[in-house]
């Protein structure tokens, strides 16, 4: 067998002393649901640190949990065995099924994001922006930046509001993007041990160039793709790339735009621009396509949908299907909203099967969004869990990112001009000069502390029926990882198995995500 090393991090639970390089623990406060929240101020804030590899031999463990536990680490040794495998339930990672390379997770800088950040104190907006994007933080290195306002503005505006303005004279950033989201992006870029990837993301047209005149509602571009507004809006996205790039701001993907299915819905409440995938296809062929092509920024993505993933594999077999459009594209953005109507496999997998060299990308989720379950929980576990499930779910068939919505919010889920209050993982109490870790932001951690960019999903397998979810990966060096997921309320042991390396023991306790970790040479 060639040489290798094997790094499986894989979530459990642990009462040991966190063994990572520069940790500092939680400073957990309950504020009535089912778990803590970590609190951070300027001077203070809980971190894994870095997270080397163990001793050849040695595994390292991580563990959340519902009962408070946080990136908890702990050190063990590698078990190896002669007669046989113990009873009971086994996960063998198999590394030689190999699917998809993974391309990072992150967050939106939106408006919001930005006001509440900035009302931090210097050394809190510091700690918090470390807390996402340095070395000691938990590696984001997606940032998805809305072009213009959306819901989570204080206003509504475009860059173009000129009517009549087809060339764009007046495009102009707004002093949203220069005086908060640029300067942020720039401290985030400058702390960050790899070069973030920005994705642009637009929610309306000007409404000079729309049917119904307005930002917001049911309103589509005027005319037909090819024709003078389809064409301004395609060069607004160039605009728009451009003014970024003076401030040494390049992006890596742009979306075709947010929820075009939103913009054909009668009496929509906020921002949207309506698109049947027909009329996006032809946009993207005649328009958005050419526009992106000739521009200074040719190596600039783009992604279709940027909708529900339930719009799959229909959405994308109407505009992948057509030759002319699909040399443009590079990827398919899925939202998480609606993703328990259809099942992953059929919208997602089948997404793959039938166009495997489009990658799929996630672009936005959040919690607190439905009208059931509304707005900011201090502390929820049932949240961590919704997205450590929909993470592992989308990476099992084939996505290569998952994109958090706002970086920060309020305590009431904003600000939202239209009242659209969310929960974010990080929320902000500016009266007190704090911010909250929630446990999404460590349910997302597990994922991308460890996963990095260029991992790819392996074949991992149980041995019997088992609620445990999972998902497995090799790392660019050689190293793997496998994360588990225990939504039930049941303590569950397992054991990890590697038929070139040995035994890990384990227990799922209940509630609780896993993360195990280790080094293993073979020199023959």
């Amino acid at each position: 067998m060639a040489p290798w090393c094997f790094l499986l991090v894989l979530v459990i639970i642990s009462a040991e002393p966190n063994l990572c390089s520069g940790s500092r623990k939680c400073v957990g406060r309950h504020f009535g649901h089912s778990s803590v929240v970590c609190e951070c101020n300027s001077t203070y804030c809980d971190s894994i640190g870095s997270v080397p590899l163990p001793p050849l031999g040695q595994y390292s463990s991580y563990l959340s949990s519902m009962e408070g536990s946080r990136l908890e680490a702990r050190q063990g040794q590698i078990q190896v065995r002669t007669n046989g495998s113990a009873p009971g339930l086994r996960l063998t990672m198999d590394p030689v099924q190999k699917y998809q390379r993974l391309r990072g997770f992150g967050g939106a800088m939106t408006d919001a994001a930005a006001i509440n950040i900035l009302s931090l104190s210097a050394g809190a907006q510091e700690q918090l922006l470390q807390q996402y994007f340095s070395s000691e933080g938990i590696g984001y290195s997606v940032v998805r930046v809305p072009m213009a306002s959306c819901d989570f503005s204080t206003r509504l505006y475009t860059y173009a509001d000129t009517p009549g303005d087809y060339n764009l004279v007046n495009f102009t950033l707004a002093p949203e993007d220069v005086d908060m989201k640029i300067p942020l992006l720039k401290r985030a870029q400058a702390m960050s041990p790899q070069p973030l990837h920005l994705l642009a993301s637009a929610w309306s047209a000007p409404a000079w160039m729309k049917t119904n005149g307005a930002l917001v509602g049911k309103g589509s571009l005027k005319g037909q793709p090819g024709g003078k507004e389809h064409k301004a809006w395609a060069q607004y996205y160039i605009r728009f790339l451009e003014e970024y790039a003076k401030y040494n701001l390049t992006f890596w993907a742009l979306t075709t735009g947010n929820e075009p299915s939103a913009g054909l819905i009668t009496n929509y409440s906020f921002q949207a621009l309506g698109f049947t995938p027909e009329e996006q296809r032809d946009w993207v062929a005649l328009d958005l396509g050419p526009a992106v092509r000739s521009s200074s920024f040719p190596q600039t993505h783009i992604l279709i949908l940027d909708d529900n993933r339930l719009l799959l594999p229909y959405w994308a077999t109407v505009v992948l299907s057509d030759v002319h459009a699909a040399r443009y594209i590079h990827g398919v953005a899925v939202h998480w909203y609606l993703d328990s109507f259809v099942p992953a496999e059929i919208s997602l997998g089948s997404t793959h099967h039938l166009y495997p060299e489009y990658y799929l990308f996630g672009t936005e989720a959040c919690a607190g969004w439905s009208t059931g379950d509304r707005g900011v929980k201090l502390g929820s576990w049932e949240r961590a869990e919704q997205y450590a499930h929909d993470i592992i779910q989308d990476l099992n068939q084939y996505v290569v990112g998952w994109t958090d919505w706002n970086l920060a919010l309020d305590q009431a889920g904003g600000p939202n001009w239209v009242k659209n209050f969310v929960d974010s993982p990080v929320v902000v109490d500016a009266q007190r000069d704090v911010f909250y870790k929630q446990p999404t932001f460590y349910s997302l951690a597990h994922f991308s502390k460890f996963l990095w960019e260029g991992s790819q999903r392996v074949g991992v397998s149980a041995s019997e029926e088992t609620p445990l979810e999972f998902t497995a990966f090799i790392r660019p060096d050689g190293s793997a990882v496998l994360i588990v997921l225990n939504r039930s309320s049941d303590v569950i042991q397992f054991e990890v198995w590697d038929p070139a390396l040995g035994y890990i023991p384990c227990t799922a306790p209940a509630r609780s995500l896993l993360t195990l970790a280790w080094n293993t040479l073979n020199t023959h």
